[in-house]
């Protein structure tokens, strides 16, 4: 849970009596000889937070030395995500009548994966069509929570404010996905009065495959979603906002007929509007995606902003790409969106096998990243779930390696979906024996202003085979992971602590080796490290 939600009382010698499990890192390097947190409104229920205290150390503290300087070890760092996808019951929940129990153990099962194999991100779907799939005074609760649009879960419950608690428990971001123009899917169910294709019917077009989309023009279409998002970002302690690539929607979802929205271009050209109508389209999405991510930012700088365009701009974009055009199908510029920085991380759907001949996944990598003219992050989405290839897992580990190779140190990616993890029995093994092995921290965003964090406090006493260490910061409402470095004879090894980790006993002798130093750092929301605090152990 986030520590300012923590009642810390941290003396001088004093230590936490628990630990964290956490994976190791075995960087090594040779030391030379000489967030604001967000207040409830009634939208949301406060959860009831345990106190941490601790108690006095028994141990005899004359075994450190004072603190020194050194050279640590550089932390890794990957983005690794996961699409958690609401819509039509894909992953969670897995139907639309479980109960509330029943609903939480999905959601744990699915953040212990992630956690067990470093994985650091989930992206979690909470408005799939102008529903919610938490508590909102602005859209209906979700059919596919609860198989009625409308109906809130029973008992009630905050469906995003537990995943927010449980995924920082575990170390992993929330990231909150929403469809920004989709009103009503047909797997949705009937639309009934709470519906907001019914509710907000002069700005809603229905689509001849039996979708509601909202007409992306309309002024007020975008004034409902921006106030949707907002509130959001206001209410709930996120990591991010992420809208996919449902723009203007496919042909098909029309059957290939235009989109039907002759009314509000009609009155574009009344009032002497001169741009074409697939540019005006164009148009009406930049504003909206620059709208949008100023306005997370003015409201919470650390809440980052992503999409996850259709992996093709257009065809020919690189050379010998075929394929559809997001550019013209669905009236999306995302080369645009990321030339001018309105993003924080762009994912785009890279979802075909590295040996495709027509849409090659590290000719159109590479073409994006020759885009991020504004060195946003970059990282891909990957097809684990379905991706066309007879052996899947040694595949995607294969598009990992490329992108590492192409984004160096702002490297990462996201895997669609989660049941692509959890459903190939080869797939998580692999992962976790080869490029996930270590847990990392995300990439940092040095183009979003943060406060530095102060270097934390570090305490350590004998306690016969262990030295007991303990730690704490003044400024621990901005602290969202710890680093905690350990030197034996010379070489450092680094663990990534979860938040409510304050305390490890650490051994004095490991492998035939003596324990010569121990350091700890800070981490802040937006991955940025605070100084570190390291002291000698004799």
């Amino acid at each position: 849970m986030r520590m300012n939600k923590l009642k810390l009382i941290v003396l001088l010698g004093v230590f936490a009596s628990y630990t964290t499990s956490c994976s190791v890192q075995n960087n090594v390097v040779k030391t030379p000889s000489t967030k604001n947190p967000t207040k409830p409104t009634n939208n949301t229920t406060p959860p009831k937070v345990p106190v941490v205290t601790t108690k006095p150390a028994t141990g005899n503290t004359a075994s450190t030395e004072e603190n020194f300087r050194t050279n640590l070890p550089e932390i890794k760092r990957e983005f690794r995500g996961a699409w958690i996808a609401s819509v039509a019951n894909i992953n969670w929940p897995s139907r639309n009548d479980l109960t509330v129990e029943q609903q939480k153990a999905e959601a744990i099962s699915m953040l212990d994966m992630l956690r067990d194999n470093n994985f650091n991100a989930a992206i979690f779907q909470i408005r799939p069509s102008a529903d919610a799939l938490y508590t909102s005074n602005i859209e209906p609760w979700s059919y596919f929570l609860t198989g009625e649009t409308g109906k809130a879960p029973s008992p009630n419950y905050d469906p995003l404010q537990f995943w927010i608690e449980e995924a920082h428990k575990r170390g992993l971001e929330l990231h909150v996905w929403l469809n920004p123009y989709r009103a009503h899917h047909t797997n949705g169910g009937a639309v009934n009065t709470l519906s907001m294709a019914n509710k907000l019917s002069d700005i809603v077009l229905r689509l001849k495959n039996g979708m509601y989309w909202f007409d992306p023009a309309n002024p007020k279409t975008q004034g409902h979603v921006s106030n949707v998002v907002k509130d959001i970002v206001k209410r709930y302690d996120i990591d991010a906002v992420h809208f996919d690539d449902y723009f203007y929607p496919y042909a098909t979802y029309n059957r290939g007929a235009d989109f039907p929205d002759n009314a509000t271009w009609n009155a574009y050209v009344s009032s002497g509007g001169t741009l074409s109508r697939a540019d005006w389209r164009r148009d009406n999405v930049n504003k909206f995606v620059e709208r949008i991510y100023k306005e997370i930012h003015a409201e919470k700088n650390n809440v980052r902003f992503g999409i996850s365009p259709f992996g093709i701009w257009k065809p020919g974009y690189p050379a010998g790409i075929v394929g559809s055009s997001q550019y013209d199908e669905l009236y999306a510029d995302a080369k645009l969106w990321l030339n001018k920085g309105w993003v924080d991380y762009f994912s785009p759907q890279l979802y075909w096998p590295i040996d495709s001949k027509g849409q090659s996944f590290e000719a159109l990598l590479s073409w994006w990243q020759s885009e991020n003219t504004m060195n946003r992050h970059l990282w891909p989405g990957l097809n684990t779930v379905e991706v066309k290839v007879s052996d899947r897992p040694t595949e995607i580990k294969n598009q990992i390696a490329i992108s590492r190779n192409i984004l160096k140190n702002d490297a990462g990616e996201i895997h669609w979906s989660i049941a692509g993890l959890t459903k190939n029995p080869n797939m998580l093994p692999a992962l976790k024996s080869g490029p996930y092995s270590e847990k990392a921290l995300v990439p940092k965003s040095p183009w979003i202003k943060a406060v530095p964090l102060q270097t934390p406090t570090l305490f350590i006493a004998d306690n016969g085979s262990f030295a007991q260490t303990s730690w704490s910061t003044k400024n621990a409402a901005d602290v969202f992971q710890w680093v905690l470095f350990t030197q034996y004879n010379g070489v450092w090894q680094t663990e990534i602590l979860t938040l409510d980790t304050l305390s490890k006993d650490i051994p004095k002798f490991k492998d035939g080796k003596k324990l010569s130093a121990v350091a700890i750092k800070a981490i802040d929301r937006l991955g940025n490290e605070s100084d570190y605090t390291a002291r000698k152990i004799k």
